[in-house]
């Protein structure tokens, strides 16, 4: 039976400089109890068919064309006023967004969020039913120790349970639809796999249609029963998963499901001279202090690792959220207090001053997971990149530095005319390709890559792992790759590091760690990542 009905939908969105038609006459039928995947890369129109269904674009830019129907229950939504939606979105329909840390109120506990949700909807129940049933839904979507944890805030919690709390907000009206926006972009693999292995579990229970709205074919193909695949606001292929998957008729179809390159980089040459060493290294966050404040309680997020990286090559570093495995990286850029000795060109960097000290900040660069936040919005691209330049380089004119960016924009396959835009004006991974310009520029010796491809679609990741690649290449760049996304660290890594728990659990080449891991937990993570 069709629960919803979406018909020559057109989407126009006014900017200051144009009218963009970001959804073209895109039709598609959501069934009671289905899961419809819709697939593309970045700007491709889907996010902003869900926003459509949901009625959540601004009225003052957002408009329809004429012909546009989206019909819910036999009800078109596009002609509802906005109190008549509010009793439809977020009871019929719910919806969970990429980002929980952004949805979520930092200032209210989290019972008290997800109570919050029943109260709106439903007046007559009762502030104590209300928290009852709050309780009774985070008990369902897994959250450990529930009860005691109602009283919590959203920083108190990881990425993973974070989601499961947006479910939890989503389904507790028991919603005949539910619309997940990339609900596992930022996740780790296992993570990724508990959270749709629970959307699945809570539609069966709940019997509601799920739209699955991802730019990982990886999970669209194992979670889906349907796929739309969307490009430039047109759906250009739609059928079974199984259909599409096995038989894609579209070009770019095709392009999505191409996997990242795993052609395994030659074996550095063992006399390689070492550039980074570090021994015992250890991170430990003040969790508690009493009175006088002594600290009284400490969490060991890095403990005892050592490691070494070699000139040209590329160390990965994968393991779950909460592995500590960013906390290290930041250990060795000494962005973070560690103990433990860490030296560079057989130098300990901790005792380095004065002009040393500055030559080392230029030769180890970083590029952050999410360029957006990264990025000044108040700056332009030229005085994003050549900051650097501005702090390192003194004695270079305004004309040098400016051919500098010129020049390494186009290294980074950006059109030298972007010089004077803005970071918002830019895609994900147009400004991911900023980010590694910014950093690249300084022509460092070393660059810690911390999350760089998370959040990109497929097809502009392996378009970021070529750069990466052919950087190293030309300029000899020693990298630390870390990551959850398996397949990207196969691509980049001459050697992988395996964390759990702040230590290292395996240690060993790319092609070891992938085809033949030893340990249980590196076994869990190359099956999770659907790459044994």
């Amino acid at each position: 039976m069709t629960l919803l009905q979406v018909k020559n939908l057109d989407v126009f969105l006014k900017t200051d400089e144009e009218l963009v038609h970001a959804v073209k006459d895109s039709s598609f039928t959501v069934e009671k109890g289905q899961t419809l995947a819709i697939v593309g890369e970045s700007g491709s129109g889907k996010s902003v068919t869900s926003m459509a269904i949901m009625q959540l674009l601004p009225k003052n830019i957002a408009s329809f064309g004429k012909d546009s129907s989206v019909l819910f229950d036999g009800k078109e939504l596009l002609s509802l006023s906005e109190r008549e939606m509010r009793t439809i979105r977020g009871d019929k329909i719910a919806m969970i967004f990429q980002e929980p840390m952004t949805s979520l109120n930092p200032f209210v506990p989290i019972g008290k969020q997800v109570a919050e949700a029943v109260s709106i909807h439903n007046p007559s129940v009762s502030k104590s039913e209300a928290t009852k049933l709050a309780l009774d839904t985070l008990q369902k979507v897994k959250i450990p120790n529930a009860d005691k944890k109602m009283t919590a805030y959203p920083h108190e919690f990881s990425g993973g349970q974070l989601q499961r709390i947006m479910i939890a907000m989503a389904i507790i009206n028991k919603p005949d639809l539910l619309i997940a926006d990339e609900p596992t972009t930022a996740l780790d693999v296992t993570t990724q796999a508990e959270i749709l292995d629970l959307m699945l579990e809570l539609q069966r229970d709940l019997g509601m249609a799920i739209i699955l709205i991802s730019h990982d074919l990886r999970l669209v193909k194992k979670y889906s029963d349907q796929v739309c695949v969307m490009q430039h606001g047109v759906i250009i292929e739609r059928g079974t998963t199984q259909d599409v998957f096995n038989n894609p008729q579209h070009p770019y179809t095709v392009e999505l499901l191409t996997p990242i390159p795993n052609n395994h980089k030659p074996i550095l040459d063992e006399s390689a001279p070492k550039l980074i060493t570090a021994d015992n290294v250890k991170v430990d966050y003040v969790v508690a202090r009493n009175f006088f404040g002594k600290p009284t309680k400490t969490f060991n997020a890095v403990k005892g690792i050592t490691l070494d990286l070699k000139v040209g090559e590329t160390l990965g570093i994968v393991g779950e959220s909460g592995s500590g495995k960013s906390t290290l990286g930041r250990a060795i850029m000494q962005i973070v207090a560690s103990t433990g000795d860490i030296r560079f060109n057989g130098e300990k960097i901790i005792d380095t001053k004065g002009d040393k000290r500055q030559a080392l900040r230029r030769d180890m660069q970083i590029v952050f997971q999410d360029p957006f936040n990264s990025l000044s919005p108040r700056l332009t691209v030229r005085e994003i990149i050549e900051e650097g330049l501005t702090v390192h380089f003194p004695q270079m004119t305004k004309e040098e530095r400016r051919q500098k960016v010129v020049k390494i924009l186009k290294e980074v396959n950006l059109s030298p005319t972007m010089i004077n835009r803005y970071p918002h004006e830019f895609s994900g991974g147009q400004r991911q390709r900023i980010a590694i310009a910014r950093a690249i520029i300084l022509e460092p010796k070393f660059v810690l890559l911390d999350e760089p491809t998370s959040a990109l679609d497929r097809s502009t990741q392996i378009m970021v792992v070529e750069l990466l690649n052919d950087l190293q290449k030309k300029y000899g760049l020693s990298y630390i790759f870390i990551s959850h996304d398996l397949s990207v660290v196969k691509a980049l890594s001459d050697r992988v590091i395996v964390m759990s728990g702040g230590e290292v659990v395996e240690m060993g080449t790319a092609r070891q760690i992938f085809e033949e891991p030893k340990h249980e937990y590196t076994q869990l993570l190359v099956q999770a990542s659907n790459l044994s």
